[in-house]
């Protein structure tokens, strides 16, 4: 048996609780950060932003990992590992997103984000042998439509330039490739023989450490803003945002392939939408309403799981 009839034998299903529950509980959080991380963008610069989000985060990955008695050990081989995750994932990715949201609205951003569904399931087939089911590509192609609805009334509804607009899409298409490239490599067998939480405590570790001397390269010394919404803000993003969420993300990877993950970011426009609908009274369009539809409607045929024939 080759090894993709065996990652297609033992994928859960979709609907089983190991997978919906942190699937759901992903989008529904990341769904919330944008409207936050709009938030922090004001007198302390983006880099220590990121910076303070990642120092807690850390913390608190390693509390998490103690507390669920989970060993911290790793090889010599796996520092090196650790820290281009740790680059790629929780330093470059943000740095990016944090820095684009200066030039589109979070709902843009977050929109765009969707993408990744592609670069996860194409680098998951190239890199990892994982099969592209045929679910899954006309499930991305109605999810793609719907994005790109999505996209075009976030554009229009921009509030600057175009010049800055495109500007703000290429960080953000710089973020999605960053974190394309991370989701696949933590699958990787040499990686993958070691927990979730033990690689996610070492990298946030060194991100933290990266971003801590990028901030003082390019920002200058830390500048803090003691208002409580800011201070609850970075509270939200690294224990929330982070602590609770890239565990349970990174696990839905390592079960149903990065490229099914991805559709998180396909759900999470949708809930951003919602909750500016409920706090910030966002008006729906035709064009978000259609897009959203369509998302949904391409979440549900992509995520379905192929029957192995057992003769």
């Amino acid at each position: 048996m080759s090894m993709s009839e065996t990652e297609r034998t033992e994928e859960p299903g979709f609907l089983t609780p190991r997978v919906w529950i942190p699937f759901m509980v992903t989008s529904l959080i990341w769904g919330s950060t944008w409207l936050v991380i709009r938030d922090q963008l004001g007198t302390v610069p983006t880099t220590w932003s990121v910076t303070y989000r990642f120092i807690v985060a850390a913390i608190g990955m390693f509390i998490l990992a103690l507390v669920m008695r989970q060993s911290l050990k790793i090889d010599r081989s796996m520092v090196g590992w650790t820290m281009l995750l740790g680059l790629l994932q929780f330093g470059m990715n943000f740095n990016f997103v944090y820095t684009a949201e200066h030039y589109v609205t979070s709902g843009l951003v977050a929109v765009v984000f969707a993408l990744l569904i592609v670069p996860n399931a194409l680098l998951a087939k190239y890199w990892l042998g994982r099969p592209i089911s045929g679910a899954f590509k006309w499930g991305s192609i109605i999810a793609s439509v719907g994005v790109g609805l999505l996209m075009l009334q976030e554009y229009r509804a921009a509030p600057m330039g175009g010049a800055d607009v495109l500007f703000g899409l290429f960080l953000v298409l710089c973020s999605v490739a960053t974190v394309s490239v991370s989701n696949v490599l933590q699958v990787t067998p040499k990686i993958a023989r070691f927990p979730t939480i033990t690689i996610l405590a070492w990298s946030m570790l060194w991100g933290s450490i990266g971003n801590s001397i990028y901030a003082f390269i390019t920002a200058g010394p830390p500048v803090l803003d003691m208002r409580p919404g800011y201070i609850g803000g970075v509270l939200y993003l690294s224990i929330i945002g982070t602590v609770v969420t890239f565990p349970l993300y990174f696990r839905l990877i390592r079960d149903i392939g990065p490229g099914k993950a991805a559709y998180t970011g396909v759900v999470i426009p949708v809930v951003a939408m919602i909750l500016s609908t409920i706090f910030e009274g966002y008006v729906w369009s035709t064009l978000a309403l259609a897009g959203g539809a369509l998302a949904m409607l391409g979440l549900v045929v992509a995520m379905q799981t192929p029957r192995v024939r057992t003769t």
